[in-house]
This record gives C-alpha cells, sequence and structure tokens, in this order.
C-alpha cells in the first residue's frame, strides 16, 4: 500500500473526495464548460486545473474578476453545471491508492469525507464510485459555513466522529485541504507526492510543492 498508516497512531481518517479519492476535474471542468456555453461564456482548462481546490463560491469570484461577469445567478449556474456533471459520472475513475485506505481501514477507525464541492455531487460521485459506503459521514462545505482553506469543515468532522483534532489523519491533494488541515491541528498527508494524474500532465499546472507530512 502507498500509504503505510501506523494502527494506534491516529484515531480517525478524513479523506477529501474530488482529487483524492476520485479522480473527478475532467468532469467538473465538462460540466462548467456546459453550463457556461449555454451563455456564451467558456472555461479553459489550464485556468480551471490551478483551481480545483477551491469552494465554488471562490471559484466564481475568481472566474468574475479575471474573465467575465456571469450573466446568470449562482444558483442557475450551479444548477446547469450539476446536471451536467451527474451525466457523466461514468467518466469518474477511483484513486485506488487512497481508496485502497480507506477499504483497509473501513470499520476500524471512524472515517469521514470532507469537500468543498457540493453535496449532491460528492454522494453522486462516492456512490457511482462503489465508495460511499466506506464512510460514517459525508460532510461538505455548505454545511459548516466555511470551506478549506479554512478548519471549520474538519474541526466539524471531528465533533461528529467524537474524536480529537490531533489524532485525525487527513488525505488531501490540494494546498486548500492541506491548510485546513494544519489550521486543524491535524496531520495531513499529501496524495500529490504519490499520484499524479493524466489530465495534470496534459495541463499548464506546475508540480505541487513539497510539503511535509
Amino acid at each position: 500500500m502507498a500509504f503505510d498508516l501506523a494502527e494506534g497512531s491516529f484515531d480517525a481518517i478524513l479523506f477529501d473526495c474530488d482529487g483524492t479519492l476520485v479522480d473527478t476535474a475532467p468532469v467538473h471542468l465538462q460540466g462548467l464548460q456546459d453550463a457556461l456555453a449555454t451563455r456564451g461564456l467558456s472555461m479553459a482548462a489550464e485556468w480551471y486545473y490551478p483551481r480545483v481546490g477551491l469552494t465554488p463560491d471562490k471559484l466564481f469570484d475568481a472566474y468574475e474578476s479575471q474573465i467575465a461577469t456571469l450573466p446568470m445567478t449562482r444558483a442557475e449556474l450551479v444548477a446547469a453545471y450539476t446536471k451536467s456533471f451527474q451525466g457523466n459520472l461514468g467518466r469518474v475513475r477511483e484513486i485506488a491508492i487512497v481508496a485502497d485506505v480507506a477499504r483497509a481501514w473501513h470499520g476500524k477507525v471512524p472515517m469521514c469525507v470532507c469537500s468543498n464541492g457540493e453535496k449532491p455531487n460528492v454522494e453522486a460521485t462516492l456512490g457511482s464510485a462503489g465508495l460511499i459506503s466506506l464512510f460514517d459521514f459525508i460532510l461538505t462545505a455548505g454545511e459548516v459555513g466555511a470551506g478549506k482553506p479554512e478548519p471549520d469543515l474538519f474541526l466539524a468532522a471531528a465533533r461528529r466522529m467524537q474524536v480529537q483534532p490531533e489524532r485525525c489523519i487527513v488525505f488531501e491533494d490540494s494546498d486548500e485541504g492541506l491548510e485546513a488541515a494544519r489550521h486543524a491541528g491535524m496531520r495531513g498527508v499529501d496524495i500529490r507526492k504519490s499520484y499524479r494524474p493524466a489530465w495534470m500532465n496534459a495541463s499548464s499546472t506546475s508540480n505541487p510543492p513539497d510539503m511535509a507530512e
């Protein structure tokens, strides 16, 4: 197994969803492109991929400040994007080196998925990948008020699992997620050291920084 966890050194495991448990970035991008295309707008892959760790609101804020004002409400954009995304779930694949960690520890310690994404999409993604039954809880940023890089999501998960934050391990693939783990007092594991998706090789995204676990 790519990630060896010492039994007794932690009491719970928290997982990001997109880019950590499942490779979804191209499907999310397609959904956003489809939604924007209805209003004559577009989103380039080289712009989107470096921002995959953002909450939807922060992504849309960046789009409006750097590219164009959205000619629709955010609720309308999210609805159109969600329809496209869920229609393409067959393209989603698990990231085996992380999913195998969840399988190995299922039933041994509590586990929670903590995502900045929209909850219906997170649940549909995990369900399509056959992973949803592995987890005790699924929490998203919209349920706690502040997404990553704020620690709120991880701290809420620790409370729900009745585990001290310092006894949690977090698997993440973004700077925002790892920053949130640090602020929460949790040990963060940067999966980018062991896994690089094909879309990243094809994009202009730079190599991730070397971050200590």
